[in-house]
């Protein structure tokens, strides 16, 4: 669930603006890194360092999008992909913060969590599973309520064209601003909740591998949907655990699937869901005039 999370702060960008960040793993792990710093050596409560990594996140995706937005098309991906790596570098190499690469070891698990899940009959990892649950509807929400709004409205305005949408009366850079900061904000929320839980933090896990990963979920659900970074991750996640005994030859499943997805899916499971509830009653139709012959 955190990893489709995850894929629903890339989709706000690239989903809704066309634009492909390719630093979304950077700022996980700076969500992750704030919370597990703040809680392992400052003594912060989760509850509080928590909204730190998220506040922080967006905050660097404000600083990212005041740069980036003046460059375009590839020119964007290239620079914000040279700014993960740069997180990355900096995670390494800040051994007295970070760890560097032994990483950052025994973050807490939240304060309260344990007791809470006893007293509705829980494990502590039912209470996880049960916060990460609600972290998900939350995204979903609120992803939900930016694409019904002006604001979604606009976004979807600029993927199909910056000069048409400005010449609409959309302040492109502003909008662009503010989706970069709600993306960064989401992949903060779930870089926080996954360092509580695993209670280890490496920088692998904020390198271009975990963002290519959660494009590839997001391809796979469908772009621009709402229910499609769910199924995208749903799907090639479990396919990836029911796999985990085969490493070598997990790519020999996802070609194939990739490229009957291409074929016969194109906008991914969502868009052949939909495609398909929209036949349906042309084919119901047709079965009646059939039967009423």
């Amino acid at each position: 669930m955190l990893w489709a999370v995850l894929a629903y702060g890339l989709n706000v960008m690239l989903g809704y603006t066309g634009l492909l960040p390719l630093a979304h793993a950077g700022f996980f792990g700076i969500g992750a890194y704030t919370t597990g710093i703040l809680t392992l050596k400052a003594g912060w409560s989760f509850w509080l360092a928590w909204p730190a990594g998220i506040a922080l996140a967006a905050l660097a995706g404000l600083l990212l999008g005041l740069v980036a937005f003046r460059t375009r098309g590839d020119a964007f991906s290239i620079f914000t992909l040279g700014v993960g790596v740069i997180i990355t570098l900096v995670i390494n190499k800040w051994d007295d913060l970070t760890g560097g690469n032994d990483g950052l070891n025994g973050v807490p698990a939240p304060a309260g969590l344990e007791e809470a899940s006893r007293a509705i009959g829980l494990k502590l990892s039912g209470g996880f599973y049960l916060l990460a649950l609600l972290t998900l509807a939350l995204t979903v929400l609120i992803v939900a309520r930016a694409r019904a709004s002006s604001f979604g409205l606009s976004l979807l305005a600029i993927r199909g064209g910056e000069d048409l949408a400005r010449s609409a009366g959309v302040n492109v850079y502003t909008h662009k601003l503010r989706a970069m900061m709600l993306s960064t904000a989401l992949a903060g929320l779930a870089g926080g909740l996954y360092a509580t839980y695993v209670g280890f933090l490496g920088s692998a896990v904020t390198g271009p591998t975990t963002t290519f990963t959660v494009l590839l979920y997001l391809l796979v659900g469908g772009l621009g949907t709402l229910a499609g970074p769910l199924l995208g991750t749903a799907l090639i996640y479990s396919l990836t655990q029911t796999l985990k005994g085969l490493q070598d030859y997990q790519y020999i499943v996802f070609g194939p699937l990739l490229v009957l997805l291409v074929m016969y899916a194109p906008h991914g499971l969502a868009g052949l869901w939909a495609r398909l509830r929209a036949n349906r009653p042309a084919r119901v139709a047709k079965t009646k005039e059939v039967s009423g012959a």
